[in-house]
């Protein structure tokens, strides 16, 4: 059963001044509820090999981190602070278990390193027809293959702002979530945050709104699809168009690991 306001309030201090550990299970329990919320509005089809409890345990990991990361004398909302952070076990969950056969990932890094190419060659992101007569393949392969990069590479903002692995890493949930985060230390996340805002606001309005929407807004694609007036698999090649030019604007900016 939910704590009430006053018993909620209470569980806080108990767990955070007198360290009671039955208080921090209360917590975690009223709290479970945003676990499943999280797991699903954030994957809607299953990768092969997985099940919905794969991602509830992945998310009360981060829910769990949450609880005892928190701290309630800030001026950050509990829930926003959680969902980030559920979130994000669970797309390193997705990521770790490396569920994309080697053939698909074999032809996405391909893609990848023409799509590089081509933008610091043209100094603009390419079109499809670009892409497919650099690839020696047809415009369809192309847009196909783009639409299972932005199913395949769902923690991209991650990727980019990555400064490295282990304990070091500056996780994109953290930062927008806790703008005062020393994640990665103070100077350096708000570095990055000003070179991601900038390149935000560069990006084409409909990729700068696909950005904003599943970033910020956490709708999921056939969502932010529904809001624009088209597919679902264009929202995907939408989705990696802009994450191409995040890269290299990012990549352009001193100071920045982007990778």
């Amino acid at each position: 059963m939910p704590l009430s306001p006053e018993q909620l309030k209470r569980a806080w201090l108990d767990f955070k001044v007198y360290k009671n550990p039955e208080a921090r299970v209360e917590l975690i329990n009223h709290y479970s509820y945003l676990v499943k919320i999280t797991a699903g509005r954030l994957v809607t089809s299953l990768p092969g090999g997985l099940d919905r409890e794969d991602l509830i345990g992945s998310g009360v990991i981060g829910l769990i981190k949450s609880v005892d990361q928190f701290d309630p004398t800030r001026d950050v909302k509990f829930e926003t602070y959680a969902i980030a952070l559920i979130r994000g076990a669970i797309l390193e969950m997705l990521r770790d278990e490396d569920w994309v056969p080697r053939s698909i990932r074999e032809k996405l890094k391909a893609l990848d390193r023409t799509m590089m190419a081509l933008e610091t060659q043209f100094g603009r992101p390419a079109n499809d027809n670009e892409v497919a007569e650099a690839m020696g393949i047809s415009t369809g392969e192309v847009s196909e293959l783009m639409v299972r990069m932005g199913r395949t590479n769902v923690y991209s903002l991650d990727d980019i702002i990555g400064s490295g692995d282990g304990d070091d890493h500056i996780h994109f949930v953290e930062l927008i979530v806790d703008e005062n985060s020393n994640t990665g230390g103070e100077v350096e996340g708000r570095e990055i945050r000003r070179v991601l805002a900038a390149g935000v606001d560069k990006l084409p309005e409909r990729e700068r709104l696909v950005v904003a929407l599943y970033y910020f807004e956490g709708l999921t694609f056939k969502e932010i699809g529904k809001v624009l007036g088209v597919s679902e698999s264009r929202v995907y090649q939408l989705h990696t168009q802009a994450m191409t030019r995040l890269r290299t604007f990012m990549k352009q900016e001193g100071g920045v690991h982007a990778r």
